[in-house]
């Protein structure tokens, strides 16, 4: 099998074997490369020793050097080079005691994950493939390099990745790997809650977010999303739906696009149903309120698993508004608008399109012509610069202060109260307008 390596990935290749050493593209970039699909960056592996990669190339940084790993700098790019080694006993689920570097290419193979990543190539000696990577790949299959349960007892968070590596490739998991997953998911307790974040996040904006039901049924989700857990098998015995919580909410993943915020807006916005649930003497299951308690356990999961404060920030706002539903009124939309975020707003849109699209066929023509009628609205909004915030209002704190009134509380007040009414009558927006208003209602 040929592969096409990028001009600086060879010369980094031919730099180590025109030095006596051997060198391989090797792991995720030789799977996405035999799979047709562009490497998001290519990883090098060689017999040098960390010292000697640092003597062939002229600008490097030590970014794992006790690993074996050296980053050498081409231009504007970087690639990690890294020794063979052999890793040593595992004492945190997660990283070796030790490594000890070797001179043999098969023994670097064999402590990788899985086989599908396990495969090294140079133009040489072309695919090196000794656990069968390439009979995966055709086979569709994730399975573990060697032993299932001393891979994923080295390092637990090879149990996200598997899910998470069946999710973007469309693969199932191979059975034995799959039972050593379900033997061994508590291990997950034990990995940082940055490192779940990196693989939960990839899983959700794959191709196939309903891969997390795989996740739930090895026993993954009880440990790093419980939440989720509490969803599945609770019923909607209501005309708006057709699906449990749990369903419901991997079709409302599916319809949103694979963009962070609106997948985990979409994982987020039904959790607190089951704990609203009720049932009426008709036998109708009711879920008031479930907006806000989602909200609030969404902001208790995103902290949980360290997501940085601007995403928990649009996240959360938009689970609170999720099921926000109001008539198609140039009035009402600028207020919603107001209310929302004029940045999130779209989001909002693509939320609650999605949700619809999620729920049973009962009213749906109805709902959808709601929210196309918002969106043309809001783009109408926009297009005439009409004012739904303090910064679009034609007059500031400055000209009230002029106008006489004194620096304080009562100035926000009457710039909220002013941008009341400029939402309900956008024409009003105009300075002297705006200042006649505030003079008539103080008597100055």
């Amino acid at each position: 099998m040929k592969i096409t390596l990028p001009r600086k990935v060879t010369a980094i290749i031919e730099n180590l074997t025109m030095h006596g050493f051997e060198a391989y593209a090797v792991g995720g970039c030789v799977r996405d490369s035999v799979l047709a699909k562009k490497p998001n960056d290519w990883d090098i592996t060689t017999s040098a020793r960390p010292e000697q990669i640092k003597k062939l190339f002229r600008r490097t940084v030590d970014t794992g050097i006790e690993h074996g790993t050296v980053t050498v700098l081409l231009g504007r790019e970087n690639f990690e080079v890294t020794t063979y080694r052999v890793d040593g006993a595992y004492e945190d689920n997660r990283h070796p005691k030790e490594v000890t570097f070797t001179a043999n290419l098969e023994e670097d193979l064999k402590r990788r994950d899985f086989t599908i990543n396990a495969m090294a190539y140079n133009d040489e000696q072309r695919l090196v493939d000794p656990f069968g990577g390439m009979k995966d790949l055709n086979r569709h299959l994730i399975r573990c390099v060697g032993d299932p349960k001393e891979r994923f007892s080295e390092d637990a968070l090879r149990i996200l990745r598997a899910v998470r590596f069946s999710a973007q490739l469309s693969f199932p998991i191979e059975e034995e790997t799959a039972d050593a997953i379900r033997e061994l998911a508590p291990n997950l307790a034990n990995i940082s809650a940055e490192r779940i974040q990196a693989e939960l996040l990839k899983m959700l904006v794959s191709d196939h977010p309903e891969r997390i039901m795989d996740a739930y049924e090895l026993g993954i989700t009880e440990v790093i999303l419980p939440e989720w857990d509490a969803m599945v098998g609770v019923a909607q015995n209501t005309p708006h739906h057709v699906y449990d919580v749990a369903e419901h909410t991997i079709q409302a993943m599916k319809n949103v696009k694979n963009d962070k915020i609106l997948r985990l807006v979409m994982l987020f916005h039904d959790m607190g149903k089951p704990m609203m649930k009720t049932t009426d003497d008709e036998g109708r299951d009711h879920f008031k309120g479930h907006a806000l308690i989602s909200e609030e356990i969404a902001r208790n999961v995103l902290k949980r698993l360290k997501f940085d404060n601007e995403t928990i920030k649009m996240v959360t706002r938009l689970v609170c508004y999720h099921d926000y539903r109001i008539e198609a009124t140039p009035k009402n939309v600028r207020r919603a608008m107001n209310r929302i975020g004029v940045d999130l707003f779209p989001y909002y849109l693509a939320v609650r399109l999605a949700d619809v699209k999620a729920q049973s066929p009962y009213r749906r023509r109805e709902k959808i012509e709601n929210i196309i009628a918002m969106r043309e609205i809001y783009q109408q909004v926009l297009l005439e610069g009409e004012c739904v915030t303090l910064r679009d209002l034609a007059v500031n704190g400055v000209d009230l202060m002029k106008l006489g009134m004194k620096p304080g509380r009562e100035i926000g007040s009457m710039l909220n109260e002013l941008l009341e009414w400029v939402i309900d009558e956008p024409a009003c927006n105009k300075k002297e307008i705006l200042c006649t208003y505030v003079q008539e209602k103080l008597g100055l």
